[in-house]
C-alpha cells in the first residue's frame, strides 16, 4: 500500500495523531534538526523528536504558507508565533516508494526563534514518555 506522504502529514499536523506519525516514519529514517548538530537516525528516535515538535508548534497560529513538491520530496513553508516570536521555517521531507518518510529536515529563522526553540524542544524531550 503506497501512502498520500503529504495528505498523511497534514493530517497528522491538524489532529497531532501520534499513531498515524509513527506510521507514516521509515524504520530507517534520518532527522535533521535546526539545534542539534548530527543527525538522528531510526523511527523512535525522530518519533520522539517530531512528537515534541507537534506539541510545541501545534498553536493555533501554525501555518503553511508555501509548498514546493516534487516526485518524492517537498519543502513546507511555515510560520507560527510561539512566546510572542515570530517563527518562520521549513520542513523538508523525503519518502520512499511506499510513502513512508525517509529524511526530515527543519530548518528556522530567525535566531531568537531558534534559541526558543531549542528551549523549547529541550523541555519536552527530556520528559519520559
Amino acid at each position: 500500500m503506497t501512502i498520500d506522504t503529504l495528505s498523511a502529514w497534514h493530517e497528522i499536523v491538524a489532529t497531532r495523531n501520534e499513531s498515524a506519525l509513527f506510521e507514516l516514519l521509515a524504520e530507517t529514517v534520518v532527522f535533521h534538526s535546526p539545534v542539534v548538530h548530527t543527525p538522528q537516525s531510526g523511527r523512535p528516535v525522530v518519533f520522539a523528536y517530531l512528537r515534541a515538535a507537534l506539541q510545541v508548534f501545534g498553536q493555533p497560529s501554525f501555518r503553511y504558507v508555501r509548498e514546493v513538491v516534487g516526485n518524492q520530496e517537498a519543502v513546507l513553508e511555515f510560520t507560527v508565533d510561539l512566546d510572542g516570536v515570530h517563527v518562520n521555517g521549513v520542513d523538508m521531507l523525503r519518502w520512499d516508494e511506499r510513502g513512508r518518510v525517509v529524511d526530515f529536515k527543519v530548518l528556522l529563522r530567525p535566531l531568537k526563534a531558534v534559541n526558543l526553540i531549542h528551549q523549547q524542544m529541550s523541555s519536552r524531550l527530556a520528559r519520559p514518555g
